[in-house]
């Protein structure tokens, strides 16, 4: 069985090229080589009706169904208790967070958060039965592991911001088309007053500071030549009035704080990590408010914006010189400056692919007609895996016949984020010992040494993760010798 196990791990991990014997679906395997039925014992199922699609119609009883693992406890999407039985669009399943059953020959899959997961804490030995599937709609700052080919490549399903990834959360922070479409909180003559009133034409507003993006280099640089208010953490000028001080007010939502930021014309709108399709509220909060985000994040962000004039991208300019000068040059001219805000009439949002975006997502944000999209992924591996499992056994009782299943691996372009940059100026004009840079470039890389000893560990059977740095030093002296 170890022999076997290794063979069908280096197929699903795409590190060897060896024939790989066909093995026995999971359903008709030997249960002595996992944990027993016991594993199960008091865990009762229950149905959720509400999740039945109209194309499920699986009438399996609770034991015969495939288990679901929810690596990562606090984001079971279930409550209360630890296990659901899930009636999806094709198929059920069951689903829990209860580790006990990870070793159970019926858990096909494994779903994992990504800003928990860690290659130290690994369920190991990865068995052979077994998917492995990654949810992460947060920044990459919050795990670089998956932006490296070895890290992503041990996931056979994906939920990420990125379009390309199996289950796409790309819009996750536009709640509805209603969202950008509402009238502006504050009239430009409304915020040209508060101007005359000595209110900054651009404000900034961050408290996480040495983010990946390394934002505020380049807004102290474009404070040079234009004035901002700045009111976090970071860079601050100005103070909020006391009844705002909360920050959970502008996490919230918080009516009072969102006319006040509103009064502002520009809002400096930038990721805490760059990477194509990761775009947060940073930039369609503003947007929602009726101001102008000045937008760092997403090298893709074009792509989804309603049209070609809803925010100024800072990539489009030279230098934070050449971006002052162009916003100085808006907050003088209302008619170009409303140009900015004409996707409020929805004749002028003119790109298809947001408008397509939004209309054909399966999950919903507030939207009690649609599942959530934590729900939703887990629904879209449940099926998958009824799928797998049926082809599976199909190949084994008669290969010639019927071709075994296809193998899903994810690759780059599931996640796939760069090396973190200086936002201004060239790495070789910032001091070494420099925060920012003894931090993010140096944590990039690290997650690639975790990544590259995880899919060692791995390749190797073993059942211990805390071995994980023996095998990162054993590829590090290899490396070094040329190996």
């Amino acid at each position: 069985m170890q022999v076997e196990s290794g063979l069908v791990l280096c197929l699903w991990l795409g590190l060897c090229t060896l024939p790989c014997r066909s093995l026995e679906p999971a359903d008709t395997v030997d249960s002595g080589a996992f944990q027993p039925q016991s594993a199960l014992t008091g865990m009762e199922f229950v149905t959720v009706s509400s999740y039945r699609g109209p194309g499920n119609s699986d009438t399996r009883s609770n034991k015969e169904l495939p288990i679901l693992l929810w690596w990562s406890a606090n984001l079971f999407p279930h409550f209360p208790g630890n296990r659901e039985r899930v009636d999806c669009p094709r198929s059920s399943c069951l689903v829990t967070h209860n580790r006990k059953v990870q070793l159970h020959r019926r858990t096909t899959s494994i779903i994992f958060y990504g800003t928990d997961f860690r290659a130290y804490e690994a369920p190991l030995p990865r068995l052979p039965h077994q998917t492995w599937a990654l949810f992460h709609e947060e920044s990459p700052m919050n795990n670089y592991m998956f932006s490296h080919s070895p890290g992503i490549r041990l996931f056979n399903y994906t939920a990420t911001f990125r379009r390309e990834s199996d289950y796409p959360l790309t819009l996750q922070w536009l709640p509805s088309l209603d969202y950008l479409l509402q009238p502006p909180s504050v009239s430009l003559q409304e915020k040209n007053r508060w101007r005359q009133a000595g209110l900054a034409p651009v404000l900034y507003m961050q408290s996480h500071c040495d983010v990946p993006s390394d934002r505020d280099r380049y807004v102290r640089e474009f404070m040079k030549y234009i004035e901002v208010d700045s009111y976090g953490k970071c860079l601050n000028n100005k103070h909020l009035p006391e009844h705002l001080e909360d920050t959970s007010t502008a996490t919230g939502e918080d009516s009072l704080f969102m006319s006040f930021v509103a009064r502002y014309k520009f809002h400096l709108a930038l990721e805490n990590g760059r990477c194509p399709d990761y775009m947060t509220e940073k930039l369609w909060r503003p947007m929602h408010q009726g101001c102008v985000p000045i937008y760092l994040g997403s090298s893709s962000v074009a792509d989804w914006l309603p049209n070609p004039h809803s925010a100024v991208l800072i990539d489009d300019f030279s230098s934070p010189r050449e971006l002052a000068k162009f916003i100085k040059a808006l907050d003088e001219d209302d008619t170009a400056y409303m140009q900015y805000l004409e996707y409020k009439t929805h004749s002028k949002i003119t790109n298809l692919r947001l408008l397509e975006g939004l209309q054909n997502r399966e999950w919903g944000v507030n939207d009690m007609s649609k599942p959530n999209y934590l729900n939703g992924f887990e629904c879209f591996v449940c099926d998958g895996e009824n799928k797998r499992l049926v082809e599976e056994k199909a190949h084994w009782r008669n290969p010639e016949k019927n071709p075994a299943p296809h193998q899903r691996m994810a690759n780059n372009s599931h996640m796939g984020c760069p090396l973190p940059s200086p936002s201004y100026g060239s790495l070789d004009e910032i001091d070494p010992n420099d925060t920012w840079v003894q931090m993010w470039p140096q944590d990039y890389w690290q997650s690639l040494d975790q990544a590259e000893g995880l899919v060692s560990l791995i390749s190797h059977n073993e059942s211990d993760p805390g071995l994980l740095w023996h095998h990162i030093h054993s590829i590090a002296m290899r490396r070094g010798r040329g190996q």
